[in-house]
């Protein structure tokens, strides 16, 4: 709140102006996706605000930066799979760690 405000008066005085906080309890964790990746919050406080009935939402917490990871279709994990010779498995892996990249994952398995 604000330092020197008696928190009863604050509380009047929001009300006055049509807005409501509501502190999310027992928060243990709020992800935020991105496509490059997600920012993990671990026990984040979380508070609502709404006005003029619109909602918005505060996270306070360090945020943990967790890279995406490519999404590999099945298609080409098979088509990977029968080129190379391997499992599926491996296939899945080597296009992982070529981003996605069909020609570099086959080349990657055949040598």
């Amino acid at each position: 709140m604000i330092p020197g405000v008696n928190p009863k008066q604050m509380k009047q005085m929001m009300k006055k102006l049509g807005m409501k906080m509501e502190e999310f309890e027992d928060v243990e964790r709020v992800v935020v996706y991105t496509k490059k990746g997600n920012y993990v919050f671990e026990g984040a406080e979380v508070v609502a605000t709404t006005m003029q009935g619109s909602t918005t939402y505060q996270i306070q917490g360090e945020p943990v930066f967790v890279e995406a990871e490519a999404e590999i279709p099945e298609d080409d994990v098979k088509m990977v799979a029968e080129q190379a010779g391997v499992s599926e498995e491996k296939a899945l892996s080597a296009l992982k760690s070529t981003n996605g990249d069909i020609a570099e994952a086959i080349l990657k398995l055949s040598e």
